[in-house]
C-alpha cells in the first residue's frame, strides 16, 4: 500500500495544476447542483416498526386532519385578574378567531367552549391544528400567528407557545462555532508548524472538503428527508478530521524536506508513511459512522453515511490535493512566520525536532510514562473508572421545552402549564381507536382510559373512518419515566380497555414517540457496539498484525467513552453544568450513545494508529520494544497533540449554541477527544506497550503467512528508497507514473 500511496502523492505533486482544477471544478459543481436542486435539510424522521409511527401512519390516512403538527398556545393574566374578565375573554376570542384563519391551520380550540381553563382562572389553553407536519409549515405562517394573538395581547394578556411547532421553533443555524473552530485550529497549527503556509494548507484544504459534502448533502435532500443535525455532524467530522489528516501528511513532508530530502520525494514518502496511517484511520471512521445504519433509524443512518462521505472526502483530499498544493508551496513550506513566537524561535523548534528530538516535550513525557509505567496505569485507569461513575445513573429520553433556556417562549409555556394545569398537560398522549362503530364506543374507550393508573384526563377528539382520537393527558410529564411505564401499561391492557367495542387501541404522539425512539436505540446500542467494534477489529489486526493492537484500541475507547459520557451525565443531566453552560438539567438525549460511540470510537482509533504506527516503524527498524515505545510516542505526541487539540476547540465551539442538544453533543465529543488523545493514547498506550514490551507484536505463523502485509508504517517503501540512495526513480514502478526527481 506504502508504494500505491507514494505514486499518488507524486504524481499529484507533479501534476498540481490539474489536481488542484480538478478539485475545484467539484466544488463549483456541487454548488451550483445544490442552489438548482432547492434541497432544504428539516427535522421530520420516522422511526419505522414502532407503534407511535404505526400511529401516524393511520391518521395520515384516515385522519388527515389530526395527522399534522400541533401549536399549544397558553393564555396568562396577571393574579388579581382572570382570563373569564371582560376584557381578556375579548381579546383572547377575537385571538381565536383570527389564529383559525392562518394558512395550514385546520382547527382553532377556543378554551371558552370546553378547553381547559385552570381553577384560578388566569390560564387558558388554545390549541392549533396544523394540515402539515412541521418542517413543511412555512415562517410566514407562523408569523402570523404571532400576528393572530396582538388583541389578547393588546387586552394584557401574556402569550405563549408549545407544541411540536410554535413561532420561532425553528433554530436557525450559526456559522460561528465552524468560524471560531478554524481560528482556533489556525492558531494551533502555527503554534505547531511555526509556518502561515504549513498552518494555512490543511485548514484550506479541509474547507474544500466540508464545502463540497455540504453542497451535496443540500443537493440530495431536494429527494429525500435529511435531518439538519446531519450537516452539523458532517461539518464537525468533515473540518476536524480534514485538518487532522492534511496535518499529519504535511508535518511528514515537512520534516523530510528540512531534512534536506527534495520536495517530490518527500511528499511521496510522507504520503506512504503517514498516509498510510491516515488510510487506516479514516476506514475506522467510516465504518462506525456506517454502523449507525444498524439502529434501523433513517435519520440516524442518513447522518452517519452523511458524516462518513465527509470523513472520505478529508481522506481522498489528503491523498491528492494535499500533496498537490505541497508542490505549489515547494520549499516555502520551509519557511517560518514572525507569529507567534519570532521567526528565529520557530527555526529552531522546527530544527530541533528534526535534528535533536529527544529535547522536545513529547518525549520528555513519553520517558516519563515508559518509566514510571506501572504507577501511571494505575492512576490513569482509576481516574477514568472515577469519571464513567455517573454514566450508571444515566436517564435517556428526548429533553422536550423543559430543557430550553428559560427565556424560550416553549420553556414559559410549560411552566405556566406544569404551575397551573400539571406537568401531564404538557406532553398528551394520542390513543387512536381504529374500528369504533359510534361514538358511544368512544366515549366507552374514554372512560376506560380515564380510570388507569396514572391517568389524569381522557378526553375525545375527534372521530372519522371508523377512527377516534382519544386525548389522555398524564399525571406526569413527558420525561417522566412514570409516563414511559404508563405508555407500556396502556398498550399492554389494550384488550382490556377496550373490551365489548370490537376496537383495537394504539398508544402514539410526540411524547409515545420519544419513548419509542429511546427505547428502540437502548436495544439497538449492543448490536450496534458488537458490529462496529467486530470490524474495528479485523481492521486493526489486518494493519498491525497483531490482535493486541485492537484490543488495547477497543478496552482504551471503552474507558474514554465511558468518562466523557459520565462528565455529560454529571453536568447536563444532574445539573452540575447549569451555570456553567446556562442550561437547564434534563434527560441524557437518547441518541447521544449511539452517535459518541460511532464518532468516539472513529477518533480513537485515529490517535492508536497514529501513535502504534510511529512505535511500530521504530521497532520494525531497531528492534528494541521498550525504546521503540519511548521513540515512537515522543515522536507521534507532537503531531496527535495538535491534532487532539483541534478536534478539541472544533467541538468546543459548538457549546456556544443556544440549542442544548447541539450544548451537549459539542461537550461529550470534545470531553472524548480530549480523553482519549491525552489520557489514554499519549498516556495509558505508551505504559502497556513498555509493560508487554516485544510480546505485543507477537502474532501466530499462520497469520504472518496468510494475511498480506499492508506495510502501513512503510518499511517497505523506505527500504526501497534507501536502497536506490533514495532516488524515487529507482523504485520498481512505471517510469511514466512515478516521474523522476526535479
Amino acid at each position: 500500500m506504502s508504494t500505491y500511496l507514494f505514486r499518488i502523492a507524486r504524481w499529484s505533486f507533479h501534476h498540481r495544476r490539474r489536481v488542484l482544477a480538478l478539485w475545484l471544478i467539484l466544488v463549483v459543481a456541487m454548488i451550483v447542483v445544490a442552489g438548482a436542486s432547492g434541497g432544504k435539510t428539516n427535522d421530520e424522521f420516522t422511526i419505522p416498526g414502532t407503534e407511535s409511527q404505526h400511529v401516524t401512519d393511520l391518521l395520515e390516512v384516515k385522519l388527515p386532519a389530526l395527522s399534522g403538527a400541533q401549536t399549544t398556545v397558553v393564555f396568562a393574566v396577571p393574579p388579581g385578574t382572570k382570563v373569564t374578565d371582560s376584557g381578556p375573554k375579548a381579546g383572547i376570542e377575537q385571538s381565536v378567531a383570527n389564529l383559525a384563519k392562518v394558512p395550514g391551520v385546520v382547527q382553532s380550540a377556543d378554551p371558552f367552549q370546553g378547553g381547559p381553563i385552570s381553577q384560578n382562572g388566569q390560564v387558558a389553553l388554545g390549541n392549533l391544528q396544523w394540515s402539515q407536519q412541521p418542517p413543511d409549515i412555512k415562517d410566514s405562517a407562523l408569523d402570523m400567528v404571532k400576528t393572530a394573538v396582538a388583541p389578547a395581547q393588546a387586552a394584557g394578556v401574556q402569550v405563549e407557545y408549545n407544541g411540536s411547532v410554535y413561532p420561532g421553533w425553528r433554530v436557525v443555524p450559526s456559522e460561528l462555532p465552524e468560524l471560531v473552530g478554524l481560528i482556533i485550529a489556525f492558531i494551533i497549527l502555527l503554534i505547531t508548524f511555526g509556518s502561515l503556509v504549513a498552518a494555512g494548507l490543511p485548514i484550506m484544504t479541509a474547507v474544500i472538503g466540508v464545502l463540497t459534502t455540504v453542497m451535496a448533502v443540500t443537493a440530495l435532500a431536494a429527494v429525500m428527508t435529511i435531518a439538519s443535525t446531519s450537516t452539523t455532524v458532517a461539518i464537525m467530522l468533515g473540518l476536524s478530521c480534514g485538518i487532522d489528516y492534511g496535518l499529519f501528511i504535511i508535518a511528514r513532508h515537512r520534516d523530510g524536506v528540512l531534512r534536506g530530502m527534495p520536495p517530490d520525494q518527500a511528499v511521496g514518502l510522507a504520503a506512504g508513511t503517514a498516509g498510510g496511517s491516515v488510510v487506516f484511520a479514516a476506514a475506522t471512521v467510516i465504518i462506525a459512522l456506517c454502523g449507525l445504519a444498524v439502529v434501523g433509524i433513517p435519520f440516524l443512518t442518513i447522518m452517519g453515511v452523511a458524516a462518513a462521505g465527509a470523513v472520505f472526502l478529508a481522506l481522498v483530499i489528503s491523498l491528492t490535493l494535499v500533496p498537490a498544493m505541497l508542490g505549489f508551496a515547494g520549499l516555502r513550506i520551509k519557511n517560518f512566520s514572525r507569529f507567534p513566537f519570532g521567526k528565529e524561535h520557530s527555526r529552531r523548534i522546527a530544527q530541533q525536532t528534526v535534528e535533536d528530538p529527544e529535547k522536545a516535550h513529547g518525549w520528555r513525557w513519553a520517558r516519563f510514562v515508559v518509566r514510571h509505567r506501572i504507577p501511571v496505569l494505575i492512576v490513569g485507569v482509576a481516574a477514568l473508572v472515577l469519571l464513567a461513575l455517573p454514566a450508571t445513573q444515566v436517564e435517556l429520553g428526548l429533553p422536550g421545552a423543559d430543557s430550553n433556556p428559560k427565556s424560550d417562549t416553549s420553556r414559559k409555556a410549560y411552566d405556566i402549564i406544569t404551575a397551573n394545569f400539571g406537568p401531564g398537560f404538557n406532553g398528551p398522549l394520542l390513543v387512536v381507536a381504529d374500528g369504533v362503530q359510534s361514538q358511544q364506543q368512544v366515549s366507552q374507550i374514554s372512560a376506560g382510559l380515564a380510570k388507569q393508573p396514572g391517568v389524569a384526563a381522557s378526553t375525545p377528539a375527534a372521530m372519522q373512518n371508523s377512527t377516534a382520537v382519544i386525548r389522555v393527558v398524564p399525571t406526569t410529564g413527558p420525561n417522566d419515566p412514570a409516563t414511559a411505564t404508563l405508555v407500556h401499561h396502556l398498550r399492554d391492557n389494550r384488550t382490556a380497555i377496550a373490551a365489548g367495542t370490537g376496537a383495537t387501541i394504539l398508544v402514539g404522539g410526540v411524547t409515545a414517540s420519544n419513548i419509542d425512539v429511546s427505547a428502540k436505540l437502548s436495544s439497538a446500542l449492543p448490536v450496534f457496539l458488537a458490529v462496529v467494534v467486530g470490524l474495528a477489529f479485523i481492521l486493526l489486526t489486518f494493519a498491525f498484525r497483531t490482535i493486541w493492537v485492537p484490543i488495547k484500541s477497543i478496552i482504551g475507547f471503552l474507558l474514554s467513552v465511558g468518562a466523557a459520557f459520565g462528565l455529560q451525565v454529571a453536568l447536563f443531566q444532574w445539573g452540575w453544568g447549569e451555570k456553567i453552560f446556562n442550561i437547564t438539567k434534563s434527560e441524557t438525549i437518547s441518541f447521544l450513545p449511539i452517535i459518541m460511540i460511532a464518532i468516539i470510537f472513529g477518533l480513537s482509533s485515529d490517535y492508536e494508529v497514529f501513535v502504534v504506527s510511529r512505535i511500530k516503524e521504530d521497532f520494525t527498524k531497531n528492534g528494541h520494544a521498550v525504546e521503540a515505545v519511548r521513540r515512537g510516542a515522543g515522536t507521534a505526541s507532537r503531531v496527535v497533540t495538535a491534532a487532539a487539540l483541534i478536534m478539541f476547540s472544533i467541538f468546543v465551539a459548538f457549546i456556544v449554541s443556544p440549542t442544548p442538544t447541539i450544548k451537549a453533543i459539542g461537550f461529550s465529543f470534545a470531553a472524548g477527544v480530549f480523553l482519549d488523545a491525552f489520557v489514554v493514547r499519549l498516556t495509558l498506550v505508551p505504559a502497556v506497550m513498555a509493560l508487554a514490551k516485544s510480546g505485543f507484536w507477537y502474532h501466530p505463523q499462520w497469520f504472518a503467512k496468510y494475511v498480506p502485509d499492508p506495510d502501513i508504517e512503510g518499511e517497505r517503501l523506505q527500504e526501497q528508497l534507501a536502497h536506490h540512495d533514495g532516488v524515487a526513480a529507482g523504485l520498481d514502478v512505471d517510469p511514466g507514473t512515478l516521474p523522476p526527481s526535479k
